[in-house]
């Protein structure tokens, strides 16, 4: 089979995330500038879960353009990964609730921790599916930034029991990392193409 499938309804499911996150968001009660000053952190922790589901959609949209074809195993991990994305707009909206109490924050960054091994089994059972030769392996090499994510999440989970803010500082800052192209997979499909 084919990646247009998976692709559209990856799409289809991340869109709804993006929706469903953003119904969370409630205008202020007044219509002054002062009134929108407390809802900062509510939209700040908005655009940080917007950020990494961006982030997630791009390098999913070129990890299946690195694939030729997709096997049922790679359909499951798929879901797996999207179950874990699914649950940003619950921990987004309980850190805003609780004025990002530390549970809420540890919880936020449990999610990213398994989203992020959730991408990297997706990653792993294409490429084990594709051969050790496949475009993704040869993309992927290292992959230095994926194997340093987990620790740094890791790393905020622990901080959130005493410095919950110290912890959004660290999400922030592997979204940070990621934000920047990652050209590894461009790279390999242009050469392919020339």
């Amino acid at each position: 089979m084919g990646t247009t499938r998976i692709e559209a309804f990856s799409d289809g499911v991340i869109a709804i995330i993006i929706t469903i996150m953003v119904l969370e968001l409630r205008g202020p009660a007044t219509g002054s500038w002062e009134a929108l000053w407390p809802l900062m952190p509510v939209f700040l922790s908005y655009v940080l879960s917007f950020v990494y589901l961006g982030i997630y959609w791009n390098n999913h949209h070129h990890m299946l353009h690195a694939c030729s074809e997709v096997t049922g195993s790679i359909l499951w991990a798929n879901l797996h990964l999207l179950f874990w994305l699914s649950l940003f707009p619950a921990t987004t909206a309980w850190m805003d609730q609780t004025h990002f109490a530390p549970v809420p924050v540890a919880l936020y960054g449990v999610v990213l921790l398994m989203a992020a091994l959730a991408y990297w089994l997706l990653q792993q059972t294409i490429i084990r599916s594709q051969g050790r030769g496949s475009l993704l392996s040869r993309a992927v090499g290292r992959d230095w930034k994926g194997r340093l994510s987990p620790l740094f999440y890791l790393l905020a989970i622990v901080l959130s029991g005493r410095w919950p803010g110290a912890s959004l500082g660290v999400y922030g800052l592997v979204a940070l990392a990621w934000l920047v192209p990652d050209r590894r997979i461009e790279r390999v499909l242009s050469s392919e193409t020339q």
